[in-house]
């Protein structure tokens, strides 16, 4: 089949800013908002990566815009290289600084739950300094786990913005403030409590430091898994500016080599690579020949002969021959960083049900503020006293704090990487759980994801005396001392038939047409058919018939030739696995749409998708290809799932609906996916569609419960029906009921 790509054009003044400051996806929609206020301007900000991504009027400088976000309340700057920027990314220490504080809230609440409510309720136990002792528990949570709660809730009160954070902080210094006045200033009672439970809880003193430390911990558990979801995001950027050189040696006028950084090396310059190097930007051999490793930018599981006058891509790398290559583009104009712009770019997006969550929280937050003080005013003018209408209004603010909300999410997704774990599947963050509900296209990269991504032998024939296990002892002699693809694959397998090879003599590699050398005394040719006709050594028409037919079912074909006599022929092939066809076949029964891309020539992909079963394939594409072939799809209404493993996938799969990348791939797809299949089974996919599908069910289920739980205990808190311990029990009991929903998806039960 044939599909025609789109012609795409560019923004003429795209900017790019690294902005710092945010806290939340919240924080990236004020951001976001405050860009597209100004005139001429689209924005999109990436919470994974920290960066907006504009397209600007050209009357718009970076300048004007790092004003506006400054404006807002954080902090900006230009991005002039992506791949610099990306790859000088400090290693974030947010993870970690969160956990710290949630384990000294979770220290302090254990105690404090236990000792706030005995002390509240029956006044006897007090024992001398017991304020202090609370005091000492309460202060380090409040202070220091509860820091960047009120951090935050200040900078939006700088901006007049209310977030998530300013309900905690305010909730949080609330119940201790006044806790600590009824403790220091205005204790009510000694002796003993009301008789019965209820009545002694009821009648109470006003202590809530345990709601305090509860409040705190149960946030941070929450913000620590989305921490960890979100720098996971921003991986596949760093991975992907990982593949750059970092050093490239220059010639001089005087054809001296020179080692320099690569963000001094400009266009035109000749840079020396060398076998084993990273090619270090797209330009043109000037001079040299060498086989590349092209699989990270093309696919294509063969390396590349290059000879002069040839381009070469950025970020692949030289297997063998030296070459002096001028480039042709630096910087933010190489297909490199073209790479990294498309994987930011497919990031930015967010999912549906984030985009409601903030624009729930934008509303709610300012809404319980009001609520809390008309409750406070309307007690306060019944005549019920401060310490009934402060305790009213403190149980709103208490009862409305958003844990349920904040573990709804993290908690169902961190079950369901459990039970994945199992199953070999590992599913990163919920835009993957909604992708998979209207899914009905699936694309299957080649190499690495349908086949093994290595050369294998797949077929000898000999013509002559010799047996096939002879002429794999004198080939495997011969490419024992190459370092070529299909060598390698040649001397794997007759190393599998000889437990030893022959010494070779005289070994000459012919770069681009094959290797000779003397084993056993016998002059031993392995190469092209180019190479035999170069060295006038005869090839029968038997073996040329049968070169002709392994060709044309896509496969590699070399031939062997002994003392100027051609006696054989190896193919090699990538060989398809095991779990391919029956994979394609149950996503066939799925009523999925079923594609193959690759980067590989049409007739070995053709192949491929004859012996699995898939109809519509493309070949030869580069990435850029795969990511406008997969937004066509979406353009004309389709929800495109994408199955990959390596380099030149990523962008493929971060711009699909649904990326599932296989966990034996590269950092860079594993990093851009939204789903990992960890064994090599390809039914994992079937499996992780069907266990997101589960897990997505669960997350509705505690969404409802979270905000209908609101709905109903804020009028309750309001009426002065719960006092402000039973509202942080409410609550807490809120936190228990989304966490136990969550872990039913243990018992998850998937499979074909």
């Amino acid at each position: 089949m044939t599909i025609e790509l789109d012609s795409t054009t560019h923004a003429p003044n795209r900017i790019s800013l690294a902005v710092t400051g945010m806290s939340c996806a919240a924080c990236a929609n004020r951001v976001e908002r405050r860009l597209n206020k100004v005139d001429g301007v689209i924005a999109s900000v990436n919470y994974a990566t920290g960066v907006a991504t504009i397209d600007a009027a050209d009357h718009v400088t970076a300048e004007d815009l790092c004003a506006e976000v400054d404006a807002a309340g954080y902090g900006a700057s230009p991005i002039i290289d992506h791949t610099e920027a990306i790859s000088a990314t400090p290693e974030d220490a947010e993870v970690k600084d969160l956990l710290r504080r949630l384990v000294v809230a979770l220290m302090a609440f254990f105690p404090l739950a236990d000792l706030s409510v005995m002390f509240a309720t029956l006044p006897s136990t007090r024992i001398p300094g017991w304020q202090f002792i609370l005091t000492a528990l309460a202060l380090p949570v409040v202070l220091w786990s509860a820091a960047p709660f009120h951090r935050r809730a200040f900078t939006g009160a700088k901006v007049g913005a209310a977030s998530m954070d300013t309900l905690v902080s305010v909730g949080v210094v609330t119940a201790t403030l006044w806790s600590l006045d009824t403790m220091y200033l205005h204790p009510s009672r000694t002796g003993t409590a009301p008789d019965g439970v209820w009545a002694a809880i009821w009648a109470s003193d006003a202590i809530y430091l345990e709601v305090a430390a509860g409040v705190t911990a149960f946030v941070l558990a929450g913000r620590h898994f989305e921490a960890k979801a979100k720098r996971s995001a921003g991986s596949a950027l760093r991975a992907l500016a990982a593949l750059g050189a970092r050093e490239v040696t220059v010639l001089t006028r005087d054809e001296r080599e020179m080692r320099i950084p690569i963000s001094e090396l400009v266009e035109g310059q000749r840079f020396v690579v060398r076998p084993g190097e990273t090619i270090a930007t797209d330009g043109l051999v000037v001079s040299g020949e060498s086989s590349i490793d092209a699989s990270a930018m093309t696919g294509e599981s063969l390396p590349v002969d290059i000879t002069p006058g040839m381009a070469v891509i950025g970020g692949t790398t030289a297997l063998t021959g030296r070459l002096i290559v001028e480039a042709a583009a630096v910087g933010a104009d190489t297909k490199l960083s073209g790479m990294i712009r498309l994987v930011e770019q497919a990031q930015t997006g967010k999912a549906r049900m984030q985009r409601v969550a903030d624009r729930v929280s934008s509303v709610f937050v300012p809404c319980v503020f009001l609520l809390a003080g008309v409750t406070f005013g309307v007690w306060w003018m019944t005549g019920s006293g401060g310490e009934r209408a402060a305790a009213a209004a403190l149980a709103v603010l208490v009862v409305a704090c958003p844990c349920a909300l904040g573990l709804a999410i993290p908690t169902a997704l961190l079950v369901a990487s459990g039970r994945g774990a199992q199953l070999g599947i590992f599913i990163k963050g919920h835009p993957a759980l909604e992708a998979t509900r209207d899914v009905d296209t699936v694309v299957l990269d080649k190499t690495g994801t349908l086949t093994h991504g290595v050369m294998s032998v797949v077929a000898v024939t000999v013509e002559g005396t010799r047996t096939d296990g002879e002429v794999l002892r004198l080939a495997g002699a011969v490419e024992s001392a190459s370092e070529h693809a299909v060598a390698a694959a040649i001397t794997r397998h007759a190393r599998q038939i000889h437990d030893t090879l022959p010494t070779i003599e005289s070994f000459e590699a012919l770069p681009g047409l094959g290797a000779r050398g003397i084993v056993e005394g016998a002059q031993v040719h392995v190469g092209r058919l180019r190479l035999f006709h170069q060295q006038r050594i005869d090839v029968p028409r038997a073996l040329l018939r049968e070169l002709r037919r392994q060709e044309r079912v896509g496969r590699t074909v070399v031939l062997v030739g002994v003392d100027r006599v051609a006696v054989a022929l190896v193919a090699v092939a990538d060989t398809v696995k095991d779990s391919a066809a029956p994979a394609v076949a149950r996503l066939h029964r799925l009523g999925l749409r079923v594609f193959m891309f690759t980067g590989d020539n049409a007739y070995a992909a053709q192949s491929v998708a004859d012996e699995i079963g898939i109809d519509e394939v493309v070949a030869e594409l580069l990435p850029e290809g795969k990511v406008e072939l997969i937004a066509q799809m979406q353009e004309r209404g389709h929800r495109v799932a994408m199955i990959g493993d390596g380099i030149n996938d990523g962008a493929a799969l971060a711009t699909a609906d649904l990326g599932m990348a296989i966990g034996a791939g590269t950092d860079v797809a594993i990093a851009a996916a939204d789903v990992i299949l960890v064994r090599e089974d390809l039914a994992a996919a079937t499996d992780a569609i069907e266990l997101a599908h589960a897990t997505l069910r669960t997350i509705k289920g505690n969404l409802v419960w979270a905000f209908g739980y609101n709905i109903v205990a804020i009028p309750v808190a309001a009426l002065g029906l719960l006092n402000p311990l039973i509202a942080g029990a409410a609550m807490a009991f809120s936190s228990f009921f989304v966490v136990s929903n969550s872990l039913r998806l243990r018992r998850a039960r998937l499979g074909g």
